[in-house]
């Protein structure tokens, strides 16, 4: 089934786009949490006319979202976690702990838009994903270090 969505969703799409989705998705988690909508042939006409409408909007996003990405480009964070004796974290460390990082910085970004590849459970440099935009992530080095 095709469906409109309302929001982004990680792994899915982004908002007002038509995607494929099973149909057990999107009548039992999609539509009834308003994620979604059908996507009929009324409701894709309303779709274009209103990315028409938001042309200019969507491009001061875009232009906003470069904008972060430049000055997110050279930053290095620095993380500090409860270890062992072998460096070994008590826990991992999460997006969660990179987006207040980010914030104590002066840059806010939400969480669920920060992706880390590996598990972070030791002590070392690692990178993360910053998704600002549908077309532009950046990438954050952080290092994990024993409090």
């Amino acid at each position: 089934m095709q469906v409109i969505l309302l929001e982004d969703i990680v792994n899915l799409g982004y908002k007002d786009e038509v995607v494929t989705v099973k149909n057990g998705y999107g009548r039992n988690y999609l539509i009834p949490q308003k994620k979604a909508v059908i996507a009929s042939e009324s409701a894709k006409k309303v779709l274009a006319e209103n990315l028409r409408q938001r042309a200019h909007k969507l491009e001061k996003i875009k232009a906003n979202a470069q904008d972060m990405a430049a000055k997110l480009e050279g930053i290095s964070l620095t993380i500090g976690a409860k270890t062992s004796s072998t460096g070994t974290i008590f826990g991992s460390v999460t997006n969660i702990q990179i987006a207040e990082e980010l914030a104590k910085k002066g840059f806010e970004i939400e969480r669920k838009l920060i992706t880390i590849k590996e598990p972070v459970k030791e002590v070392g440099t690692y990178k993360a994903i910053a998704k600002l935009h549908k077309e532009i992530s950046v990438e954050i080095a952080f290092e994990v270090v024993a409090e």
